[in-house]
């Protein structure tokens, strides 16, 4: 018997309900190790026909489901702190609202929990309207994951299962545009955390048209810049790792959208081009 665990999802006012039946069911009826509950946050007002799908997915879950509204939109990382008090378990996986996770997910991930490892991820698809765009490897072991992330963030963020515990010594998730999960990893690869990664493929994350566009910009600059003196002030990074990551890294935040879309695929996501 697994330990017993929690799926964290949050939705709101622009995920798709088709897409948020497609990620609920994958994470419940479709896995072969189905979570003890589903904690759901849903994070602001939403349209109707997502607050019908809500309450349909909801009413005939073959899990129990705990919805937790909240009166207005406050951003991803306000949703799952909210989530993650209202969790049962000590153990969460993550789950976004619009994206596939692959049958034997959860199969994989929680034997590593059991072995003592507290955040853990996997590697992931990337598909749109065309089908499979890429595939996201992430490093495996622990010293490399370590090494990686002092210039990558070493998880896919929708793909982690971790220990509420290990999260809240850290400091939880704290808003930071695009990049809370990142720094919230840093934190808890910093404090000690036992942390692993299966590079096997397990979900399905789905990318629009616009994804390119958000990787960039003068708003995800000053997130970049953010980021980084955090990571050096916490003494994770050198001064030289500094320097390089906010040249780099912040530099392709201004190259042309194409030219990103091309560095993306060659380099965090190997694809068609």
């Amino acid at each position: 018997m697994s330990t017993p665990f929690s799926a964290l999802m949050s939705v709101y006012a622009k995920d798709r309900a088709d897409f948020f039946r497609e990620a609920f069911r994958s994470v419940t009826v479709g896995q072969r190790l189905r979570p003890d509950e589903v904690v759901l946050v849903q994070d602001g007002p939403v349209p109707d026909d997502l607050a019908a799908a809500i309450e349909q997915e909801v009413a005939a879950s073959v899990v129990p489901v705990v919805l937790v509204p909240l009166e207005r939109n406050q951003g991803l990382a306000h949703a799952l702190t909210a989530g993650l008090e209202r969790c049962a378990h000590d153990v969460v996986a993550r789950m976004d609202a619009d994206d596939i996770a692959m049958p034997e997910r959860f199969a994989k991930q929680l034997p590593l929990i059991d072995e003592g490892f507290e955040l853990v991820g996997t590697g992931m698809f990337e598909f749109g309207d065309g089908g499979v765009l890429g595939t996201r490897t992430p490093p495996v072991g622990e010293d490399v994951i370590r090494s990686y992330a002092t210039f990558h963030d070493p998880f896919n963020h929708p793909t982690v299962v971790y220990r509420r515990s290990a999260v809240e010594r850290a400091g939880a998730y704290q808003p930071l545009a695009l990049m809370e999960d990142y720094w919230l990893f840093v934190r808890m690869i910093k404090d000690g955390a036992r942390v692993a990664n299966v590079p096997d493929p397990l979900l399905k994350y789905r990318v629009d048209s616009g994804a390119y566009q958000r990787r960039g910009g003068a708003a995800l600059f000053r997130s970049e810049l953010a980021l980084q003196k955090r990571m050096r002030r916490a003494g994770y990074t050198t001064r030289a790792q500094y320097l390089r990551n906010v040249v780099v890294r912040g530099g392709y935040r201004f190259v042309p959208v194409g030219i990103r879309r091309i560095a993306y695929r060659l380099i965090i996501a190997p694809g068609r081009r």
